[in-house]
């Protein structure tokens, strides 16, 4: 086991350079089973979930080899359909396999997926969707059978919320349907351009990404390809919140700032000034941040839940008061009794958090609870007087990418500390204990 300790009160300045987006990797790392071939990823992100995605591709018989930030798989004929539970446990999203393994094979076992309990997550529209398709399923103690008998093909279909997840399946179920998907009511999110970016890449026939509607039109086949994931616009805005919250500088290189256009204005509410430049993105924060009246989240291009966590540590040392309003997932303010236990100022009701600002938070012992509620209590711990351990970091390894190294390269006093003896195949996943070889 480890844990985060860290020192808070000291502005951070510097650079960090910022890794691929994991809401990207993992539904192209699921694509990848689609292509004939050698593909290549490049700014793949070291995280804990793209190493489960990658035990599952070895799992069903692909090749993966890790280097450095480029995954490559390896993919001739799938020697498997079946995702054992222990695998899809492993991570949250990891359901987007679904559609991926039924298009490749035309049929797939597996169970619910695990991750951060962020409340219900229900895949009802994904099976939906993919029954619109030709798909059959059955349910029996918890395995999900799903069988094409007749193939998948091609459907108009209308998803009565704009899932990321349930858009992601039904493009990868249906690239190599036959005939033309029209997907009404598709998240519109810069994750769904990338993974339909790739798609394309690899030969297939998809219009309509980041509008509401999204025509795909099934091909023969589809052929390995070299793509370069996207930078992670949620991790971004973790790390200009962590300068913003320490009144700090920083420089965010490697960025697209127009994914970020959602998040930016309100950076600037509280006070703080945003450079953005080809490639890079700078922050200048004030000395107090001001609060801001009203923020909801909403699906893209509204305010991004995965953000809601940030900024309220952000706004737990604002001058003023903030109110938020959760739309997205019931269980997302998990972090708040953390961030009380630091000091702060957060009263709750249902969907709706009100957060006063106070002049400074304290350094306490706190567990994260999600990966978005483990990164906030980071930051507060970075703006709060004296020491802060944050447990249970496992959650936030899952989505950022050694955050303590980091945040000590603009100066945070911030370290990883080991709880217990561990054995050798404990703690953070590696590539040699994922079934992937390593060049």
């Amino acid at each position: 086991m480890q844990k985060l300790v860290i020192e808070g009160g000291k502005p951070l300045e510097g650079e960090i350079f910022l890794h691929g987006a994991k809401n990207s990797a993992l539904p192209i790392l699921a694509g990848t089973l689609l292509c004939d071939g050698e593909t290549v990823l490049e700014n793949c992100p070291r995280l804990t979930d793209v190493f489960a995605a990658c035990r599952i591709l070895t799992h069903l018989g692909c090749r993966c080899t890790v280097q450095e930030h480029t995954v490559t798989v390896q993919v001739r004929d799938l020697c498997a359909d079946t995702i054992p539970e222990v695998l899809m446990q492993e991570m949250r999203s990891s359901i987007i396999f679904l559609g991926a393994v039924l298009g490749r094979s035309g049929s797939c076992h597996l169970s619910y997926p695990g991750g951060c309990e962020l409340g219900p997550r229900p895949i009802d529209m994904h099976l939906d969707a993919l029954r619109q398709m030709g798909a059959h399923f059955s349910v029996h103690g918890g395995q999900l059978d799903c069988t094409a008998p007749e193939g998948l093909y091609g459907a108009g279909i209308h998803l009565p919320f704009p899932s990321v997840g349930a858009t992601e399946n039904v493009m990868l179920a249906a690239v190599l349907a036959e005939g033309r998907t029209v997907l009404h009511n598709a998240a519109r999110e810069p994750e769904i351009c990338d993974l339909a970016a790739f798609l394309r890449g690899c030969g297939a026939n998809i219009s309509g990404d980041g509008e509401s509607t999204i025509v795909i039109s099934g091909v023969r086949k589809l052929r390995g390809s070299r793509h370069t994931i996207m930078p992670d616009r949620i991790a971004g805005v973790t790390y200009l919140g962590a300068a913003a919250i320490t009144g700090g500088t920083l420089c965010l290189r490697g960025v697209s700032t127009q994914p970020m256009e959602n998040m930016l204005p309100v950076l600037e509410q509280t006070g703080c000034r945003v450079f953005p430049e080809p490639d890079r993105l700078h922050l200048l924060a004030p000395r107090r941040l001001r609060a801001v009246p009203f923020l909801r989240t909403m699906p893209h291009p509204g305010f991004p839940t995965d953000a809601q966590a940030i900024f309220m540590a952000m706004l737990s040392l604002a001058d003023g008061v903030s109110v938020l309003e959760e739309n997205i997932f019931e269980n997302r303010y998990r972090h708040v009794d953390a961030l009380v236990k630091m000091g702060a100022k957060i009263r709750v009701s249902g969907r709706i958090a009100v957060v006063t600002g106070v002049r400074s938070l304290s350094g306490a012992s706190v567990a994260a609870t999600d990966l978005r509620g483990g990164a906030a209590m980071v930051l507060a711990g970075l703006g709060a007087q004296g020491k802060t351990e944050v447990r249970q970091i496992a959650h936030i390894d899952r989505g950022y990418e050694a955050i303590e190294q980091a945040l000590q390269g603009v100066g945070a006093k911030i370290s990883r500390v080991e709880t217990a003896p561990v054995s050798e195949s404990a703690g953070r996943t590696d590539t040699k204990t994922c079934r992937i070889e390593k060049k």
